[in-house]
């Protein structure tokens, strides 16, 4: 009854959200049923263990749980041990009821624990929120050790890579009391330990199941910022709950201006003009990563990892454009609406309209751009070369229909493009000289030789004449 509810008031308050929602719900198809029998092969819902990880995955992340689930064959249920093996480790990283010496040896032995059959985790505080995935740890430890060779190694490196920058920073925290990140390049440092190296690992996954190409391994620096644009996304639009938990992952070189001594001088004292502009400054930073992430996107060709990928950028988008100058940011964590990320879900097909999505926030976001903000001018830059990106992958004076594509006619390039195809086309079909049969080929030679024959004649009685005198 309460769903029914708040569809009808959302029909009252919000008609266009609900027909998008009415549409989602009706015509956008789930691509597999992990539950079915036939799937059971590669989601491992026959498993009890396996069926404890897919409820864990539903209870930790809902955003990821609904693309994971359709990922074709046995990437769905890696993907799946993937993520929980990192949200364990991220569970002990951030609960700040265990002590360093405690915390410290288990953040530097997880990858091992996370192989150790039986291991499992009861010291969390009581209100860490994923804490029974680590009481319940050694059903993932099972499901881990039944994975591929292959996939098994890569998120075990992955797992220990990340477990060495998350206790150095853990670490720093604990015995220096410090538990600010300094500058920028600190902040870049330590969102490639908690997402770019997800990003990282997702691609070797990706190319090591065979649905997409080996050397997309070779993209690391792309996988990177893929990953950074996430992580610094959901840094802005969760500083309200970070800075009352004691999380403070915004770097002092953008927020400590303006006469701010601690983030949470930004909504205590009161002064949201600036508060908004180093709130700029940190979405400026964040869309630095945009045009890295379209590309990497576009060397995607499996339909079901493009989706995996895009939904999730599509939506930082999204949340980006939100937050920008948007002065209750900092009064509460604020989300897209559902309409709006089921649009997203529905429009994030391909990669053209992908980056189409990102031009629409782009513009939005410079929209919303103020002159005084001292950010203005990089603002616009950044918005320009999203802008600039999709013009050159993606002309706007081409028009896609069903079965043609044609050409803006108001459009100067669009002379261009006619000029180029005739020029082909001649170029395909030169003139060519009428056929010429033999006997015509032997009259005219014929017929120069005796003009030329004549003509020395001529000249010949010519010479003798004047000079026989």
């Amino acid at each position: 009854m309460g769903k029914i509810a708040s569809l009808l008031v959302l029909l009252l308050t919000h008609p266009l959200e609900f027909r998008t929602l009415l549409q989602f719900y009706l015509y956008h198809e789930q691509k597999r049923d992990i539950t079915s029998k036939q799937e059971h092969p590669t989601s491992g819902w026959d498993r009890s263990s396996m069926r404890r990880c897919w409820e864990f995955l539903d209870m930790t992340s809902r955003s990821f749980a609904a693309v994971i689930k359709e990922l074709e064959g046995d990437l769905a249920r890696t993907i799946c041990i993937y993520y929980l093996v990192l949200r364990g480790l991220d569970t002990i990283e951030d609960d700040m009821t265990i002590p360093d010496e405690i915390k410290q040896p288990i953040l530097r032995s997880f990858h091992e624990k996370t192989v150790t059959p039986g291991w499992t985790f009861s010291d969390n505080g009581p209100n860490e929120k994923d804490r029974q995935l680590l009481v319940e740890y050694d059903i993932v430890v099972e499901e881990v050790n039944r994975l591929a060779p292959p996939y098994k190694t890569i998120i075990l490196d992955i797992c220990h890579k990340m477990e060495i920058g998350m206790a150095d920073y853990a670490h720093k925290a604990a015995t220096t009391g410090t538990v600010y990140l300094e500058t920028i390049a600190e902040y870049d440092l330590y969102c490639h330990y908690v997402a770019g190296l997800v990003g990282e690992g997702l691609t070797r996954i990706w190319a090591a199941s065979g649905k997409e190409a080996p050397w997309l391994c070779e993209q690391m620096e792309l996988a990177n910022s893929m990953g950074l644009l996430l992580q610094k996304t959901n840094i802005i639009r969760d500083f309200r709950e970070d800075v009352e938990q004691q999380r403070f992952f915004w770097p002092r070189e953008i927020w400590a201006k303006y006469g701010f001594e601690e983030m949470k001088d930004m909504y205590e004292k009161g002064d949201t003009e600036h508060a908004t502009w180093i709130q700029s400054g940190m979405i400026v930073d964040a869309l630095r990563h945009a045009c890295d992430s379209l590309d990497y996107l576009r060397l995607l060709k499996n339909q079901s990892v493009f989706v995996f990928c895009a939904v999730p950028a599509c939506m930082a988008m999204a949340t980006l454009a939100l937050c920008f100058m948007n002065p209750e940011m900092f009064q509460r964590n604020i989300k897209i609406r559902k309409a709006q990320a089921a649009e997203l879900i529905m429009r994030s097909t391909n990669a053209r309209d992908v980056a189409l999505i990102f031009r629409e926030y782009a513009r939005k976001i410079h929209a919303k751009a103020k002159p005084q903000d001292p950010n203005f001018l990089r603002i616009s830059v950044m918005c320009g070369k999203i802008e600039l990106w999709c013009e050159q992958n993606y002309p706007s004076f081409v028009i896609l229909e069903r079965n043609r594509v044609t050409y803006d006619p108001l459009d100067k390039r669009t002379m261009v493009i006619n000029l180029e195809e005739k020029r082909i086309e001649a170029n395909k079909n030169p003139p060519s000289s009428p056929d010429m049969l033999p006997w015509e080929l032997a009259t005219y030679i014929a017929g120069a030789f005796t003009l030329v024959i004549g003509l020395s004649a001529l000249v010949g009685y010519a010479v003798l004449k004047v000079y026989g005198e």
